[in-house]
């Protein structure tokens, strides 16, 4: 299974449409499409090569929005910006529809300056504990919880200020953080737990993420506020996957 997994189901990238009733989510805003990517873990050509296919197949989908939730690489080392702006250019014709936030291993070996640079060369809105409103959408993001960079009540209070009356999205990387975000959010979007990546026959996963284990995959409803958590693109610990492929996440936005 680990070898299957590891040359076949890794790569089997596919992209999965998802509905998103959610409650006073507003009319005018009905069938918003953001596409949700996140957990590239790049390091080397092949990570490299698997995330700028998910890219692609995002661009293809010409959604309202890309989110990035965070984890963009596994470790920082000299080589690796570069990179990584190669992986990341083609966002730059979205022409300003594109959001990220940090993950947890964006902070590995050094703070993510070098994502921020790329990011803001880009044009992609990189957004840490702080909000910016795009297509009458109050987007925040919060930094990494296990980064301890998180500052969630910071974000709400701005994104408050900013608008009142405003659908508001949150992106933060660590799912089960959901339970620690104020309430005044439509929904939280999050990557991190990369769908317990190894999952057996009957759905047990062996390994779960730290604040990845309450909230795996997919839609959570009836959280305190509704999170959708993709399955992700890479992989981390082991390079292998089973019955859990990477996704590119179409997401549907409409009123419940």
């Amino acid at each position: 299974m680990f070898v299957y997994g590891a040359i076949c189901e890794r790569k089997n990238l596919q992209v999965r449409h998802f509905q998103l009733p959610l409650p006073g989510w507003p009319s005018t805003r009905a069938g918003y499409r953001i596409a949700l990517l996140a957990d590239f873990h790049v390091q080397n050509l092949d990570t490299a090569e698997l995330a700028s296919q998910a890219i692609h197949l995002a661009i293809a989908e010409q959604p309202d929005m890309i989110v990035l939730a965070g984890d963009f690489v596994d470790d920082w080392f000299p080589s690796l910006p570069p990179l990584l702006g190669d992986v990341l250019a083609p966002l730059h014709q979205m022409k300003g529809r594109v959001v990220a936030i940090p993950g947890n291993h964006d902070y590995f070996s050094a703070p993510p300056d070098a994502l921020a640079t790329i990011c803001d060369e880009l044009g992609i809105l990189l957004l840490r504990n702080s909000c910016e409103v795009l297509d009458g959408i109050c987007w925040v993001g919060v930094d990494s919880y296990q980064a301890r960079a998180s500052k969630p009540d910071q974000a709400m209070k701005a994104a408050q200020a900013l608008g009142p009356d405003l659908p508001k999205v949150v992106l933060w990387h660590e799912p089960d953080a959901v339970d620690f975000l104020p309430t005044g959010a439509n929904l939280m979007l999050s990557g991190h737990s990369h769908g317990g990546q190894f999952v057996l026959p009957g759905g047990w996963a062996p390994k779960h993420s730290t604040m990845g284990r309450k909230y795996v995959r997919g839609f959570y409803p009836h959280a305190k506020t509704p999170i959708f958590v993709t399955s992700g693109v890479g992989t981390t610990f082991l390079p292998s996957r089973f019955n859990c492929p990477p996704e590119v996440a179409i997401l549907t936005l409409n009123p419940a």
